[in-house]
């Protein structure tokens, strides 16, 4: 399906001003919706003189009228003639002769879309007649809201360009509980919902004819931070969302001021009990900032253990001895360096690429006597979880250590390269130097402990395989393949 951008650009020659009021309203365009009970469409005129829908939205508080869309189609010409005049006009038009649209009999209104006074589409409000009956107290309020959007959406009032959306989760919608505020702040209605929020933060009584601002500001307590814009909320002077919180009861509200001349008079508020998702997200929060720590301390205790271990090698009169205690510190030292990665990140994964340069130019400093190795790194890593990472870490780098000591030895400059290629979950990894080549005509490394702790890890961690050869042109080649784990599981 095209979006609402591509059908704009391909139907009319619309300022980019005018398209972004559009995405504004389409993206604020449920909560008419839900307060009407009614089927929204866009409308755009086109210039052979035809209206093609760019957008639609049904209501989740009744029957809809499109059960399939119609997004990309023109309108009948039934209707072209009210939406025309509504353009022309910019004003309301109501459809006296009802529709039936997809087996459903249909009331129609049809509403001009303006911004700065001047009208440049048209919302058609479709309402489903099927099932209708005498509306509820609750219904006759929603309605009447809803009648207030559209109005405001004629003259240019609706949306709001300083309505945030937000990224926390919980946003409150119509079903959730709607409060309805005059100019002064006072309660004209509250829905049965609303009215339960409010109970649940500690309000006694009927909250019609209260002033919300001094119920609220009652409820609060003094050691609890407040959110500055909660009266503007409170008071719907200002197109917003914040929550209020007190006694562990937190509820999200959210403000659509109504206007007429650019005068307010009055306010909808939307509320939602969100105090169990905000408690969740506060576990979640904390967790993950214990995850963090954990691995800032597994990281220092590692590191002091390599330092440990650096101290004791340099007291040992054997050469051997000395050789052991600096591999097991190196290999230490590389734990560490994975849980330092894993220690500033939020997600239990690791940006390898960044990882293993450090590592493994470390590793090839640590390994020559003397010479001058040059790390080439090609390809990609890609983001590698955590429970894989230690083990890639510490194969890579006895791979790298080991090309250095046996590939380049007594000192012999060259070059090791690294190789990545990634295909989802799939890894393979070429580390291949310019050295002397394998031992025995091409015999295959097995009994050195590095040797050994690389096939451990590749084929009981990694889940992998791991060949040595011989390099084209001289030197040792090593291609390892592994299977990584799903973050996610």
């Amino acid at each position: 399906m095209s979006t609402l951008s591509d059908l704009v650009a391909r139907h009319s020659r619309l300022d980019p001003a005018d398209v972004e009021w559009l995405h504004l309203l389409v993206g604020d365009w449920q909560l008419v919706s839900d307060l009407a009970f009614a089927d929204l469409v866009l409308w755009l005129p086109t210039a052979e003189g035809q209206f093609v829908a760019v957008a639609q939205c049904r209501p989740t508080t009744g029957a809809t009228v499109h059960y399939s869309d119609i997004v990309g189609t023109t309108a009948a010409e039934g209707l072209r003639v009210h939406l025309r005049h509504a353009l022309v006009e910019a004003r309301v038009q109501r459809v006296r002769e009802s529709r039936v649209i997809e087996g459903s009999v249909v009331r129609e209104e049809v509403v001009p879309v303006a911004r700065r006074g001047l009208p440049f589409a048209v919302v058609a409000r479709q309402t489903n007649m099927g099932g209708s009956r005498t509306p509820s107290r609750l219904e006759l309020n929603y309605i009447e809201a809803a009648d207030e959007l559209l109005r405001m959406v004629a003259h240019g009032e609706f949306p709001s360009p300083d309505s945030p959306t937000g990224p926390r989760r919980g946003a409150p919608r119509v079903g959730d509980g709607l409060i309805r505020l005059n100019s002064e702040g006072e309660v004209l209605y509250a829905s049965p919902n609303a009215s339960s929020c409010f109970h649940r933060l500690g309000v006694v009584g009927n909250l019609v004819g209260e002033s919300l601002i001094e119920l609220t500001t009652e409820l609060l307590v003094q050691h609890i931070p407040v959110d500055e814009s909660l009266p503007l909320v409170v008071m719907g002077r200002a197109p917003w969302r914040t929550d209020l919180e007190t006694k562990g009861v937190t509820i999200a509200l959210r403000a659509v001021p109504l206007t007429e001349a650019r005068q307010r008079t009055g306010a909808i508020l939307v509320c939602r009990d969100v105090s169990e998702l905000r408690r969740g997200e506060r576990e979640l929060i904390t967790k993950e900032a214990t995850i963090r720590e954990i691995h800032h301390r597994v990281k220092n205790n590692l590191q002091t253990v390599a330092a440990l271990l650096r101290l004791q090698a340099r007291r040992m009169s054997s050469p051997e001895a000395r050789s052991a205690l600096e591999e097991a510190m190196r290999r230490v030292a590389t734990i560490a360096l994975v849980h330092e990665t894993l220690s500033q990140t939020l997600n239990e994964t690791v940006r390898f690429d960044d990882l293993v340069s450090r590592s493994l130019a470390l590793a090839a400093d640590v390994a020559s006597a003397g010479g001058t190795v040059l790390t080439v790194r090609t390809g990609e890593f890609g983001m590698v979880p955590a429970g894989d990472a230690t083990a890639l870490a510490l194969v890579l780098t006895e791979l790298v250590t080991n090309a250095v000591e046996h590939g380049l030895p007594a000192g012999r400059s060259g070059t090791v390269e690294i190789h990545a290629e990634r295909d989802g979950s799939e890894l393979r990894v070429i580390v291949a130097d310019d050295g002397v080549g394998l031992p025995g005509g091409g015999t295959v490394p097995t009994t050195g402990l590095g040797a050994q702790i690389v096939q451990t890890l590749v084929h009981n961690e990694l889940r992998g395989s791991i060949q040595w050869r011989q390099r084209d042109g001289g030197g040792t080649e090593v291609v390892l393949r592994v299977t990584l784990r799903d973050p996610k599981s």
